[in-house]
């Protein structure tokens, strides 16, 4: 799980910083140390990966973030996780 979380977080760190400012969620933290978890899936030909902390969850499409939002429980054992997120 560590690996996979430094791997896309490392790569889109720029992006992911960005939206967390655009959502007002940079004071909450997000530091790659502090990802608490990491969900994926694959639908059709489209991996999302859904990373988050005890504050936050970044939605990835493929390797490209492309929303945050404050993290909730509701996200985990949801039926579709990218629901939660605004998916362009």
């Amino acid at each position: 799980m560590e690996a996979a979380t430094r791997e896309l977080m490392d790569l889109a760190w720029n992006v992911v910083y960005d939206l967390l400012q655009e959502r007002g969620l940079i004071g909450d933290g997000f530091f790659v140390e502090d990802c608490t978890g990491i969900h994926s899936w694959v639908e059709e030909a489209t991996r999302y990966t859904v990373v988050h902390s005890r504050g936050v969850a970044v939605l990835f499409v493929d390797t490209r973030p492309v929303d945050a939002i404050p993290f909730h429980h509701d996200l985990l054992g949801a039926d579709d996780p990218k629901g939660f997120f605004n998916v362009p």
